[in-house]
């Protein structure tokens, strides 16, 4: 993706330009050189905001700092962004009363935290000639978290593994 940069000073390459001040005021439709005295005797640059206008508008401002703030605009957007990651809980079709609490207890933490949670059943050896323990396992596991998360894919078989993906619910 290509950034399209902002022309400056002797950049810009209209005759004539619309040029508005430091503070906001209009100065009028000048001549490039014009403009250009105009801000070289404020210390400051000229900046093209409006190519596409007829003449193009150009501001009298310190681009340094402009730029400064933008980035800091965009690192502030960037942080209130939600990301959401996909956490994983493992289990197997004999996972013993304690360790699916253990797993649940972890799995409605990940979901709390605004994360999606995928429940894994491995199955081992003759274990996948039954793949309902691990669909009940699944769907116990899914009723459990149903006040803080919605299945988004149901249990699914993929070889030796069972998955679901559980996603949280919008507050």
């Amino acid at each position: 993706m290509a950034k399209q940069e902002t022309n400056i000073n002797r950049a810009i390459r209209a005759k004539e330009v619309r040029v508005v001040d430091d503070e906001g005021g209009q100065l009028g439709i000048l001549t490039l050189a014009d403009a250009l005295a105009a801000a070289a005797e404020r210390g400051l640059d000229l900046v093209e905001v409006s190519p596409s206008a007829e003449p193009p508008v150009c501001r009298i401002m310190d681009y340094g700092k402009y730029k400064y703030q933008a980035s800091k605009r965009a690192a502030e957007a960037k942080k209130k962004v939600a990301r959401v990651e996909l956490k994983e809980v493992k289990m197997r079709p004999k996972t013993e009363e304690h360790d699916f609490q253990f797993k649940l207890k972890n799995a409605r933490r990940f979901l709390e935290e605004g994360n999606k949670v995928k429940a894994t059943v491995m199955f081992r050896g003759r274990e996948v000639t039954h793949p309902e323990f691990g669909r009940r396992l699944l769907i116990r596991m899914a009723e459990e978290v149903k006040d803080i998360g919605v299945v988004e894919s149901h249990a699914s078989m993929s070889g030796r593994f069972m998955t679901m993906v559980i996603g949280p619910l919008k507050k």
